[in-house]
């Protein structure tokens, strides 16, 4: 459904430690520099940017909005979650685990970017045969 998702920052430098590391931690790449000096992160088809604002003001996060990320197992979340915390990111909400959403079992991770940004990390486990 998206083709990109762009968040905005006011320390490019230090959401290049932030999104390299959870990037890496989630089977992708280092972030790229554009012709406009944003960061490009390229996974699967989908682009994430993170870029100083346009208009010059500072950047802030979505009040209320999380950007979720789809990883391959349990460990990769975990991974996930580790670097984003050595990284200058900040553990949200509920510690990483398995949630029991009724229908169905998913584990998840929830970060703050350097930034403020709410990101998630899950894995649905497989239904039990």
């Amino acid at each position: 459904m998206f083709t990109h998702i762009v968040v905005g920052s006011n320390d490019l430098e230090r959401s290049r430690q932030f999104y390299d590391a959870i990037f890496a931690a989630a089977g992708g790449s280092a972030g790229v520099v554009d012709a406009k000096g944003r960061l490009v992160y390229a996974k699967d088809g989908f682009r994430f940017l993170v870029t100083r604002p346009i208009y010059g003001e500072a950047a802030s996060f979505a009040n209320g909005g999380t950007i979720g990320m789809l990883m391959t197992s349990v460990d990769m979340v975990q991974a996930w979650h580790d670097a984003g915390i050595a990284n200058g990111g900040t553990s949200a909400e509920d510690p990483p685990g398995v949630r029991d959403l009724g229908a169905r079992k998913v584990c998840l991770a929830y970060l703050r970017d350097p930034d403020g940004h709410k990101l998630c990390a899950s894995f649905p486990l497989p239904k039990p045969a």
